[in-house]
């Protein structure tokens, strides 16, 4: 899965749109965490709903999300 759009973010929890990157079905409305641990573990082992496939089992490689703080700092 793969972030399709954020629709609002408070501090570091936001929601936003997933995609799956093996057949296109977008989750909607789904809760995040905005840190590295969130974006590097958590979202390559989300699981298609649709298809049951992450992005780990695709081995698809994504480039680096930036957090909208730095990890150091505190929200």
């Amino acid at each position: 899965m793969k972030i399709k759009k954020i629709l609002n973010q408070n501090r570091r929890d936001f929601w936003a749109d997933f995609e799956c990157e093996n057949c296109g079905s977008i989750e909607k409305n789904v809760s995040g965490y905005d840190d590295r641990n969130f974006h590097d573990n958590v979202i390559p082992n989300m699981k298609c709903k649709k298809c049951g496939k992450s992005r780990n089992d695709l081995s698809v490689i994504q480039k680096v999300t930036e957090t909208k703080y730095p990890e150091w700092q505190i929200v």
